[in-house]
């Protein structure tokens, strides 16, 4: 059993499901620091603004799911971060990981994916063989990264679309909905529909 402390910061809905994974891994959640939030979030207290001197050997996880404010809270966080894997997931001991990902309800990363740091698989996403993720990306419910599939940083790819293999979906990227990504993405592109289409970019 899990005995070291694990706090977080954030404390919205994304958190909700994060939340729940540890505690299935019966891991010892002694705090949630968002100063949106107040109370109790599953038993757990939520302690308003981050306290860096809090219980300062605990082990944190960022549970935002926005990526551009994931890496900004990342980046003012000073506990050491580990991942968020659910029991139910499958993740093969040939695939690598980063620090501070999570790999939730019944997702599944194949044999030599590797996933970077802070990155989100959902529930129910599945990471073929040879997959790269780069750091704060969010892989949304549902979806399937066929293999050999690279997502640049920041990425977000959203529920239930797929990817065709062997594909590259650019930096700070958003994959609507559905869609059907049946060749490579540039940076910053947002892309949607069967085919893939781009209608318009982020502002990098």
């Amino acid at each position: 059993m899990e005995t070291e402390k694990i706090i977080l910061q954030g404390g919205g809905e994304h958190a909700r499901v994060v939340v729940d994974s540890l505690l299935a891994q019966r891991r010892n959640v002694i705090g949630i620091f968002d100063p949106k939030y107040s109370g109790y979030l599953f038993g757990v207290p939520q302690l308003g603004i981050y306290n860096p001197d809090y219980e300062p050997l605990a082990m944190i996880t960022v549970a935002i799911g926005n990526n551009a404010v994931r890496k900004k809270v990342v980046s003012q966080t000073t506990h050491r971060f580990t991942n968020v894997i659910h029991p139910s997931s499958i993740i093969s001991p040939y695939a690598s990981l980063g620090h501070g990902n999570m790999i939730l309800q019944g997702s599944i990363i194949q044999a030599q994916a590797r996933i970077g740091n802070h990155v989100i698989v959902n529930t129910g996403a599945k990471v073929d063989h040879d997959c790269v993720l780069y750091d704060f990306v969010h892989i949304a419910p549902g979806v399937i990264l066929c293999g050999c599939v690279e997502v640049g940083e920041g990425a977000f790819v959203g529920a239930g679309a797929t990817v065709i293999p062997g594909k590259r979906i650019g930096a700070w990227t958003t994959i609507g909905a559905g869609s059907v990504v049946i060749q490579d993405i540039p940076d910053f592109a947002v892309v949607v529909g069967n085919p893939a289409r781009i209608i318009r970019y982020n502002q990098p």
